[in-house]
Order: C-alpha cells, then structure tokens, then sequence
C-alpha cells in the first residue's frame, strides 16, 4: 500500500536520514497494526522547542514546548476504523488525509538521555504516539483509554526492531 508521508524538517540536523526513515517505518507499521485498509497521507513537521512551542501556543493556547503535537483530520473511533473508507477519501488523490503532527527534535534527545533509550527509539515513540491520536486514541483520562493507548503504542512498537522498551 503506498501511503504519501511528507516529513519537513525545519533545522538542518545530522540525523536527519536515521530520523526520517523512522518516523516512515513507524508510521507504516502504525497502520499496518491498526488495519487501516487504504492509503493515507500524513504530513509531519520536525522542529525544536521553539518551534513546537510557537504551534502548541497558538493551537493550544499553551505557551511551552511539549514533544509531539497532533492534528487529526477525523474524529476516528479507536481501534474500530471504518469498513468503508470512501468519504474520507480525497477525490483528487485517492488518499484519506489523517493531518499532521509536529516533534519536537530537540525535546525527543533530551528525553531519550532522560529515559535511557536512543534517540531513534523516542522519536519512533512520538510518531507512533501521534498517529495513534490521528486515529482516534487519546489519553485525556488516566483510565481506559489511556491504558488503551499505552498498550498499543507498547505492541506497535514492539513490532519495529529496534524499538521495544528495553
């Protein structure tokens, strides 16, 4: 399935190539776990914490650096994407548009030294984290759904190598 992922990065960085392929394969297997039958585009923003901080301020109204920031283009169900797929489709391409998300590169290092993980592992985390919102998860309360969530992101990432909690 040929999904488009459009990653801008908004700094220079040396990482760049390892940081790209994994928010594509993270993206790609994120998908793939949650059944999601047709092809989708997905735009993704990398910058730092000014950067994020900007957006997460003016969508927000929340004036301080964060990770990751997502944007859904749906109000998606968890776990339970539609059989049929057509109105969500854009007629000019064929793809579902499921929006944006923004990572914060600067915050993901910071974190990886925090947790003791890698860098690529954080930044796969935040993708996988983020498209999860894409497709309707989310984590407002401290119960269900954010044992759902936390449980899917664990088995998603489990399924890259390279990428289960060490």
């Amino acid at each position: 399935m040929k999904h488009k992922i459009n990653i801008v990065f908004e700094q220079l960085s040396i990482q760049r190539f390892v940081i790209n392929r994994i928010i594509r394969t993270c993206i790609a297997q994120t998908l793939t776990q949650e059944r999601i039958s047709v092809p989708c585009e997905i735009n993704v923003l990398v910058t730092d914490d000014a950067g994020i901080q900007v957006i997460n301020r003016t969508s927000r109204n929340l004036d301080k650096p964060t990770d990751v920031l997502s944007f859904p283009m749906f109000q998606l169900e968890a776990g339970n994407p539609p059989e049929d797929w057509t109105d969500y489709q854009d007629p000019e391409t064929g793809l579902v548009p499921l929006g944006d998300m923004c990572i914060s590169l600067e915050r993901a290092i910071a974190q990886a030294a925090e947790f003791g993980h890698s860098t690529r592992r954080e930044v796969g985390y935040l993708t996988i984290h983020s498209m999860l919102h894409l497709l309707g998860y989310d984590h407002m309360d401290e119960g269900a759904q954010k044992k759902q969530m936390r449980s899917r992101e664990e088995a998603i990432a489990a399924s890259i190598p390279k990428m289960a909690r060490d």
